[in-house]
This record gives structure tokens, C-alpha cells and sequence, in this order.
């Protein structure tokens, strides 16, 4: 992604070979900040610590976690029993982003065939690189598959503005490139097509109104950052056109887990005959659950996250505290929107309803 006049990834390995470098996104859009992962602990504490976040970036994180492992391993050798270990701390980093345990799997199948130390390394080190490239492929193609949803309404309103609503950020931050939910909106910037975007703030950390609103600012498309309860309202009023929102995990039957009050938007789009479209890659789906409601594990996250809100005051980033010091606060950082709430997925095969037949249509080697 072009931000200014520097091409940059959330994350790339080092000219060195042997460091990470990520965005610190707790910092933006205040603080341009970029952090040197070295370790797997580095990698774990980055995940857990949302230094990163987003399911395709949180998973392509993981994989240059078991690069630094395996790089990092004391001795002349480096024991499959050790990677494995390594790798089942790295799964446990965030409960309910699936590419997590995709991502870690899927290195696991390449240094498990091969044997000697600095050929697993080698392997790791490129199979890490490899799975940044595989997601950022992924992007682009559901970009170009959801860019058709948003010509059809342009043609329907003769070209006037067409109104985007997305919650959290599922942009180039969490996905490597392009985003997911994002990726038709780069698509139709592209294509000269006029389009507004509503930016859910998403509380209580916020990765609406300070990362999505900064993307898509950055790319010069227009935006307007609203509270998480006004789309509802929007939507009554004829002001949005479609919902298109990213996941964390999805089941093979349709149901979403993404950050919370997805769920109520969805809500809000049945009732108001809205479009409620959502983008993922292939790894984001869960091929073994089947109810996301009772089966997707819920990460809940440290309280002081809703009861502080950090901002940029006095040219300084600061956080404040919001109710009473002695209030509890409970903090649950995703929902699940059933499948029947979902109008339909945009994948990097394309587009389907949310309901298991059609999406073994498109992923028929999953079932």
C-alpha cells in the first residue's frame, strides 16, 4: 500500500534475514511507529499485545514467529519436538482469529519435511514470505469480486454516490494488502467510481476511527467517522447502500465471528433491506465448526481497554479515563452474526451465499 510516497507492508523481514518489522498500530494515526520483533516472544507479545491484529496479518505474524524460532534455536541442531512446542505456544497467543492456527500449521507442513538446521531455517524464512504473498493475493482477488457489488449499485443510482458502512478495520493494516472488507473500496477508487464510506469508530479500541479512517484517508476516499450506534440510523434513512465487514472466524456453515457489534449492524441491515456482505480469505474460515454461535471461542480482553480511551491531546497521546474509577467493566472483543443474517461472503474464488452448499461450491476440497 502507497501511504504519502512509501510503499509499505505491516509487516516485512528485515535486510538482514533476521528481523521482523511491524507497524505498531496502538500507536496510529497519531504515531508512524515501527517495532523490531527478534524472537518468538517478540512475536507472541506483538499478537497478544495487538501491536498487530486482523485474522490474515495476525496469522502471516505467527509465521514469522516460527522463522524466529527456528533461527533463535541454541545448538547445531534444531529438534522437530522443539518447533512443535514452539508452535503450540504461538496458537495460544488469541483465541479466536483463526489464521493463527492456520498460519502455524501451515509452516509446520514445510520445516517438518525437511531435515538439518539451516535448511529449516531456509525453509521457514521463505515459507513466512510466501504466506504474506498468498494473503496479499487474496485481497486482490476479493477486491475485484466485490467491486462488481458496488458497479451494480452505481448503475442502479444512475452514478451518484454510493454509501459504504464498515465496522473495525479489515483494510492493507490487518491483511498485508489491499484489506478484505477495504479491497472493493481500493477496487472502486481505481475505477474512477464515486463512493462515501461510514467508518464505525469500533470500541473500545477504536480501530475504526484510528485505522480505517486513516487508510482510507490516506488513499483520498471519502470517509466519515460515526458512533457505532448510528448505523442503525443510517440505514433507516436511506444513507447506506451496503455493509461490508471482515472476519476474525468463519464456520463452514456461514457464521461470522468478527469485532463486536457486527452483530447489531447486521441486525440493522435486515431490517432495513440493506446488503450485508462479508470479505475473507479462505484461511479465515473454520472448516470444522458448524455452529459459530455455541462453537467460536470469544476472547475476552482486559477491562481497562473499555474503560480508558486513548487520544491525542496537547500534541501528545494520552489516555483518559471514562466512567467512575470504581466502575467494573466487562470486555468482549468479538460477536458472532449468524449465517442467516449474512447476504453473502466475498472470498478470493468469489462471491456466495452464506450457507454451507454454496460456500463447498466455491472450497469443495474443504468438505
Amino acid at each position: 500500500m502507497k501511504i504519502d510516497t512509501e510503499i509499505i507492508r505491516p509487516i516485512r523481514l528485515d535486510d538482514d534475514l533476521k528481523t521482523v518489522k511491524i507497524i505498531d498500530q496502538r500507536r496510529l494515526p497519531h504515531e508512524f511507529v515501527t517495532v523490531d520483533l527478534k524472537t518468538m516472544d517478540d512475536a507472541v507479545m506483538a499478537i497478544i499485545e495487538m501491536y498487530v491484529r486482523g485474522a490474515p496479518l495476525i496469522g502471516v505474524t505467527a509465521a514469522y514467529g516460527v522463522f524466529l524460532a527456528a533461527l533463535n534455536c541454541a545448538g547445531n541442531q534444531l529438534p522437530d519436538d522443539y518447533i512443535v512446542a514452539e508452535c503450540r505456544r504461538l496458537k495460544a497467543a488469541r483465541p479466536t482469529a483463526v489464521n493463527l492456527s492456520w498460519a502455524v500449521d501451515w509452516m509446520l507442513n514445510k520445516i517438518l519435511t525437511v531435515d538439518g538446521k539451516e535448511e529449516k531455517i531456509k525453509i521457514a524464512r521463505r515459507a513466512a514470505g510466501d504466506l504474506a504473498d498468498y494473503e496479499a493475493e487474496n485481497c486482490r482477488s476479493i477486491g475485484k469480486y466485490g467491486l462488481g457489488l458496488i458497479e451494480k449499485i452505481r448503475d442502479k443510482k444512475n452514478g451518484r454516490t454510493v454509501n459504504l458502512l464498515t465496522h473495525c478495520n479489515a483494510g492493507w493494516l490487518a491483511c498485508i494488502e489491499y484489506g478484505t472488507a477495504t479491497a472493493p473500496m481500493y477496487a472502486a477508487l481505481e475505477k474512477g467510481i464515486d463512493i462515501h464510506v461510514w467508518v464505525d469508530e469500533t470500541r473500545p479500541l477504536n480501530q475504526g476511527s484510528r485505522l480505517t479512517a486513516w487508510e482510507l484517508g490516506k488513499r483520498g476516499i471519502k470517509h466519515t467517522v460515526i458512533t457505532d450506534n448510528a448505523g442503525g440510523h443510517l440505514m433507516q434513512h436511506g444513507m447506506v447502500d451496503l455493509v461490508i465487514v471482515g472476519t476474525d472466524r468463519t464456520s463452514s456453515t456461514g457464521d461470522v465471528a468478527n469485532k463486536i457489534g457486527t452483530y447489531l449492524k447486521a441486525l440493522a441491515a435486515r431490517d432495513n433491506d440493506v446488503p450485508f456482505y462479508v470479505a475473507l480469505p479462505s484461511s479465515t474460515f473454520d472448516w470444522r465448526i458448524k455452529n459459530g454461535v455455541k462453537e467460536i471461542p470469544i476472547e475476552k480482553r482486559d477491562p481497562d481497554e473499555v474503560r480508558f480511551v486513548q487520544g491525542l491531546y496537547n500534541d501528545s497521546v494520552c489516555s483518559v479515563l471514562v466512567p467512575p474509577e470504581t466502575s467494573p467493566a466487562a470486555n468482549f472483543a468479538f460477536d458472532v452474526t449468524p449465517a442467516r443474517l449474512v447476504t453473502g461472503f466475498i472470498t478470493e474464488r468469489g462471491i456466495c451465499r452464506a450457507e454451507e452448499s454454496d460456500i463447498k461450491r466455491l472450497f469443495p476440497e474443504n468438505y
